[in-house]
């Protein structure tokens, strides 16, 4: 019951209709591209902490996901600069700030993160 419930609420926050469809091969993808997700949203929460090991993948998106930025391209990184906002201080707490990621498919850019 708890794994029925919790891929009932990825597919209503991804909007996934096609779980309908009558081609099984949508429904597979679909469905494995929701518990992915999903399931990306979960190591988000981990990584926070804070009590939000429990939340849902809605109030993840809102509180972290859902943010303006502006993206900055250089010769050797992507820069991702954040607005403040009230939730900055938490994911500055879990180490975000200090994401030092190459890109493959951008030539091996690194990806940086600040968090104002």
């Amino acid at each position: 019951m708890p794994i029925e419930n919790n891929i009932q609420d990825g597919v209503d926050f991804f909007q996934m209709d096609t779980l309908y469809s009558a081609v099984a091969l949508k429904v597979n993808c679909n469905l494995q591209l929701t518990l992915m997700a999903s399931s990306l949203y979960r190591l988000l929460a981990a990584q926070i902490g804070n009590g939000y090991e429990h939340a849902k993948s809605r109030h993840l998106f809102r509180d972290f996901v859902n943010a303006t930025a502006q993206i900055t391209l250089t010769a050797g990184q992507v820069v991702v600069r954040f607005q403040k906002r009230a939730h900055n201080p938490l994911l500055l707490a879990a180490g975000f700030d200090k994401i030092d990621t190459p890109i493959p498919w951008l030539d091996g850019k690194h990806l940086r993160l600040i968090l104002a």
